[in-house]
């Protein structure tokens, strides 16, 4: 029987995704929080601004792009303090046989990230 990976380990693998696409476009990790329920996620520089990204792992049939409203405001209050950017990185994990099923450990996954969406 397959395990299904862990609220962690999907939060992990999230974090690692959003890590190579923050990496990708020259940003610099200040700070790096894997913790679930730990925010931000990734405090990171880029052009001598300070960013602050949240991550969140979703499974279907939760849309990624969707993220909650009350929640971000608290966190771009508490970013602006630092006259940081505020960004959301959801991503939608899934098998890789069949999307609407949670990802198996050691198994083949699909990801649907759409990149950061900014806090205004």
């Amino acid at each position: 029987m397959a395990t299904l990976l862990t609220e962690q380990e999907r939060h992990n693998l999230a974090m690692n995704i959003v890590g190579k696409d923050l990496e990708s476009q020259g940003f610099e990790f200040l700070g790096v929080n894997s913790q679930l329920k730990r925010n931000p996620q990734f405090v990171a520089l880029k052009d001598k601004k300070l960013h602050f990204v949240i991550v969140r792992a979703l499974q279907y049939p939760d849309d990624p792009n969707a993220y909650d409203p009350v929640f971000m405001q608290e966190m771009k209050t508490h970013a602006d303090k630092f006259n940081a950017r505020t960004f959301y990185a959801g991503v939608g994990l899934g098998s890789a046989e069949d999307y609407g099923r949670p990802v198996e450990k050691d198994s083949a996954y699909t990801q649907v990230y759409n990149g950061l969406q900014e806090i205004l």
